[in-house]
């Protein structure tokens, strides 16, 4: 009995020196947890702090460079406009010019018609003097026995005096035509002449405005590619913000998706399912192509039409590296599906995902789209990416209201051209969206 009471006396022991072992284990642990998490959440903190420092400079230098692109921009306006008024000045300048010139040919013709008009005259009147000569040059007594009557003399000698009146009459009509017709062909040339120095000077005026507007053009490139990369920098530490904060964004379902979407970019929700129901049947058709067989379908057609499609050949083969490029960072195989190209017209499929973008206009997107939802590389297959970027895209587009006439101008943005079944979809759905979840 002893023994069994020592025994169990004992086994109280060593269970309560195990539970206090176990606590004081845990008790460590916590307070080295605490030591090796505050520290840590310290770095955090301040690693956030700083790059919330970072954006503020950078949304400050952008929106610098901003308003000097829009000065640059104005400028170029400017430059433009003038640079068109100048154009229609020299056109119609030479116009004038042309006019004038035409004018002084027809002036030349005229006295050139004039003076052989003037010469044939001269030539009759000569024949007139001789004939008024030679019977003049007969002797009076020999004149009147070939005559049977003397007035008949008298008579054809007044008759070819009146007929001399008369041409002299006409040669000093011819005469002052002539002098006149060339006064104002002299007058023409003067007016070419001016129409010709104006001219040269437009030109030189339009060269120097072409120069101008050439390095202005030059400047606003530039200043768009420092607004490019400062937005794009700007977007990426936002991304790394909501990273470090927790903020990323995961939608469970199409209309998070779309509530989310239309919250952070002020599209309504019927448009977004408007170009969701007619772009892939809200992400459930994202593509039945692999991208090799895209490539050989829209090759055989651009090869049936001519080098005319060359451009269009280096641009899928430029989309192509892209998207490989894509797919591998997102983990995905060469295989993963895209659009097939289409049957009604030349063209190329490949359009991704949800949105349905092409690999070149998901890159323009994607740091906007991590910005907005906090993935780091944003993915067209994802649900919240992919009406994200469809938000953005038609953000751009004006499309912050439902109207027809907006959904009509962002549809052709969308696909490139306007299509009455594509807009007349849009339209439906937009305004009936909620039959979609019935």
């Amino acid at each position: 009995m002893e023994y069994m009471i020592y025994w169990k006396y004992m086994k109280q022991r060593r269970y309560h020196h195990t539970l206090l072992v176990q606590t004081a284990t845990f008790l460590v642990l916590i307070a080295g947890l605490f030591w090796f998490v505050v520290p840590f959440q310290s770095v955090w903190a301040d690693e956030q702090d700083d790059l919330q420092d970072t954006i503020s400079d950078t949304q400050k230098k952008l929106k610098k460079e901003m308003a000097e692109l829009a000065a640059l921009q104005a400028n170029l306006s400017q430059v433009n406009a003038s640079l068109t008024s100048t154009q229609q000045l020299i056109q119609r300048t030479q116009a004038l010019l042309d006019q004038t010139t035409q004018t002084i040919g027809q002036k030349e013709q005229e006295i050139s018609n004039l003076e052989q008009q003037l010469a044939l005259e001269k030539q009759v009147l000569s024949g007139l003097l001789q004939e008024m000569y030679y019977t003049g040059d007969v002797p009076l007594a020999e004149v009147i026995l070939t005559k049977e009557d003397v007035a008949q003399l008298f008579q054809g000698n007044d008759s070819l005096l009146s007929t001399q009146e008369k041409m002299q009459q006409v040669i000093q009509d011819i005469n002052d035509m002539h002098d006149k017709v060339a006064e104002e062909k002299s007058s023409l040339e003067e007016t070419k002449a001016d129409h010709e120095t104006l001219l040269t000077m437009k030109n030189q005026q339009k060269q120097a405005l072409v120069a101008q507007k050439n390095d202005v053009q030059a400047d606003v490139t530039d200043q768009e590619a420092t607004v490019s990369e400062l937005q794009q920098k700007l977007a990426e530490m936002q991304s790394d913000l909501n990273v470090l904060t927790g903020n990323s964004y995961d939608a469970s379902d199409i209309k998070d998706a779309v509530e989310y979407a239309s919250d952070k970019t002020g599209v309504p929700k019927g448009v977004l399912y408007g170009f969701l129901k007619v772009e892939t049947n809200l992400g459930a058709n994202t593509g039945q192509c692999t991208y090799k067989e895209v490539e050989k379908v829209s090759i055989a057609r651009y090869k049936k039409y001519g080098s005319k499609y060359k451009a269009s050949i280096a641009l899928l083969y430029s989309r192509q590296e892209l998207f490989y490029s894509l797919v591998d960072d997102l983990g995905y195989g060469k295989s993963k599906k895209v659009s097939c190209s289409p049957s009604g017209y030349i063209g190329q499929g490949g359009a991704m995902g949800i949105p349905q973008f092409m690999s070149d206009v998901w890159n323009a997107y994607a740091s906007q789209i991590a910005a907005k939802t906090g993935h780091k590389t944003p993915d067209p297959w994802n649900l919240t990416d992919g009406v994200m970027a469809m938000a953005l895209k038609l953000k751009k587009a004006g499309a912050t209201s439902d109207s027809a006439a907006v959904i009509r101008k962002a549809s052709i943005n969308y696909l490139g051209s306007y299509y009455a079944n594509y807009y007349n979809g849009i339209v439906y759905w937009a305004k009936n969206y909620k039959k979609l979840f019935d």
